[in-house]
């Protein structure tokens, strides 16, 4: 079975799939890409048993014909980063963050759906203008994190479960609830899969009782 999965699930994903592997005997190749990468390839006819990308992406999928069934996973918020050991920003209101944002000397956050949010955020504030000299956004399928640790921004944003695994940085947290988005990741099955039931078994799989601890762990809540 061949995946073509956003990076936002990656950690908990390659932790189940051993297990997945041993109990079914299906095989399964993953390639981790950016969601706007993924929507380019399956529009351009590139065929993958399975995709997994936000709700929203696989919801236009659905509607060009692109994706059978859609099957949510997990629910991840933005949180926020920076370097391991650096004054560490107070982000416990949107007045707060704003402040923290305008006295950062540099900013970083990704192309995927939490970029997208605070780029709009930032318009929103009347901030924008402001900001765009210190900001840096990541290529497609790129994480925030390593650019936070290496100092190349002093401020990161990026989902929960993309930051948790990079070395060298402090989560400060998740952003406060009155500017938190939440992303609900989900499973696709491509219309024209040659391994569409080992798509859906890996999906029931992945949204069984027994991963949810395994999602959580990683940054990540069950979508159910």
């Amino acid at each position: 079975m061949r995946v073509l999965s956003s990076l936002a699930i990656k950690e908990a994903y390659l932790e189940l799939l051993p297990l997945f592997e041993k109990q079914t005997r299906h095989s399964v190749q993953t390639e981790w890409l950016g969601m706007v990468d993924i929507v380019k390839r399956v529009q351009a006819g590139e065929v993958a048993d399975l995709l997994i990308a936000s709700q929203k992406v696989l919801g236009e999928l659905k509607a060009q014909g692109k994706v059978r069934a859609v099957v949510d996973l997990a629910k991840s918020g933005v949180a926020v980063a920076v370097k391991k050991g650096a004054q560490r920003p107070d982000i416990g209101s949107a007045e707060s963050v704003k402040r923290a944002l305008r006295a950062a000397k540099s900013i970083g956050y990704s192309s995927g759906p939490s970029g997208v949010y605070l780029a709009e955020l930032f318009q929103k504030w009347g901030i924008a203008g402001e900001l765009k000299p210190k900001i840096t956004q990541t290529p497609p399928g790129t994480a925030v994190g390593p650019l936070v640790a290496d100092g190349r921004v002093e401020i990161g944003f990026q989902q929960m479960s993309e930051l948790l695994p990079t070395p060298g940085i402090d989560i400060l947290g998740p952003l406060p609830a009155g500017i938190q988005t939440i992303t609900t990741f989900s499973g696709g099955v491509h219309a024209a899969a040659k391994e569409a039931d080992a798509a859906r078994a890996w999906l029931a799989f992945l949204t069984a009782p027994q991963s949810a601890a395994v999602l959580r762990r990683h940054g990540m809540d069950p979508a159910k």
